[in-house]
């Protein structure tokens, strides 16, 4: 979506990312490494490309190979498995196969800016680790924060100062591209970056913390930030500069941000073992959507993620598909693509 919004679709682009879908998808805690996939493609000697026929090993789970056969870009994993010390290597050796003409580490929400201490802070380790390797290569990249404030972390206040100048403010227009993978990817961050730019304003609850993020004006924008600025403002990026396992970073986080955001997909994963999977029973979902609405109308909520009404409403995560489904058979007007609606009372 971005890339397509700032270099257009001629030259083909090749996106490292995190294999880490959180327990809705993936029912392991933390991120996958190639080891926890078959049919990877070798790119470099520690890069893997993930091809639509790639899939990963039970009990795991992953949207990257729905992705790759949906999407033009090629996907190559990035594996946090040792550490910073491995993603700068995974970094340098894909720079020196591709000899690439621009190099954009993209966070979306703004919480790579993080200092570590925030109370609203969720998930600062993946963020860190990336920074941390990317201020260690030996090439220019170029920082860009999408949608200050949709992770639901940092608030767009908060973030305000820290932030460079716009570089895009995304539109419907650039949104629909990507707009049949927004119908199934669990991306609550990413969702409310499309809704914003299309048009979509108010208060979405996220997350099974049920945290409110507003929908503003600046939600579609796109800024620049500086790399070094942000590593000095981010404690925990600088602290594991070093590392080279996972698990030397993830002790850093307890020690820094005072938690690991593994150990909670960890204990959450436990909980979440014995939540039963069975055919929705319509009725009594219906009901509970009714009962939720009235609620979250009282909390100024206007919009809310299907992720987020699939934790509240106590289903298993792979009954979110069905719960979407649903909905949008017996309420089509409430969908504001791909957030769900709150109506007002009547």
């Amino acid at each position: 979506m971005l890339h397509a919004a700032l270099y257009g679709d001629e030259d083909q682009a090749v996106i490292l990312t995190y294999a880490w879908d959180r327990l809705l998808v993936d029912p392991v805690p933390g991120p996958r490494g190639a080891h926890d996939f078959t049919d990877l493609e070798a790119v470099t000697p520690s890069v893997w490309s993930v091809p639509a026929t790639a899939r990963p090993v039970a009990p795991a789970g992953s949207t990257l190979p729905r992705l790759a056969a949906e999407l033009p870009q090629i996907l190559a994993l990035l594996d946090p498995s040792h550490g910073v010390e491995g993603v700068t290597r995974q970094l340098e050796e894909l720079l020196a196969h591709l000899a690439p003409e621009s190099i954009d580490l993209l966070d979306v929400g703004g919480d790579i800016l993080a200092r570590g201490d925030e109370p609203t802070l969720k998930s600062p380790l993946a963020d860190a680790v990336t920074l941390a390797a990317c201020c260690q290569v030996n090439a220019p990249v170029r920082l860009l924060v999408a949608g200050p404030g949709l992770d639901g972390e940092l608030s767009a206040e908060d973030l305000r100062p820290l932030l460079g100048p716009v570089v895009h403010t995304l539109t419907a227009q650039d949104v629909a591209p990507v707009g049949n993978v927004l119908e199934w990817h669990p991306s609550e961050a990413t969702g409310m970056l499309a809704a914003t730019a299309r048009g979509t304003r108010g208060i979405c609850e996220v997350r099974d913390a049920g945290l409110p993020v507003p929908l503003r004006d600046e939600g579609p924008r796109v800024h620049e930030v500086d790399l070094d600025e942000a590593l000095s403002h981010n404690t925990l990026a600088r602290a594991i500069t070093a590392t080279t396992t996972l698990d030397e970073a993830e002790a850093h986080s307890r020690e820094i941000c005072g938690f690991s955001e593994i150990d909670y997909e960890r204990n959450k994963a436990l909980w979440l073992k014995d939540q039963p999977s069975a055919p929705l029973d319509e009725g009594a979902v219906l009901r509970q959507v009714d009962e939720f609405e009235s609620e979250a109308r009282t909390r100024g909520v206007t919009h809310t993620t299907f992720r987020h009404l699939t934790e509240v409403l106590h289903l298993n995560g792979s009954q979110r598909s069905d719960l979407r489904h649903l909905l949008l058979n017996r309420r089509p007007e409430q969908y504001a693509a791909p957030l769900w609606r709150i109506p007002d009372a009547t």
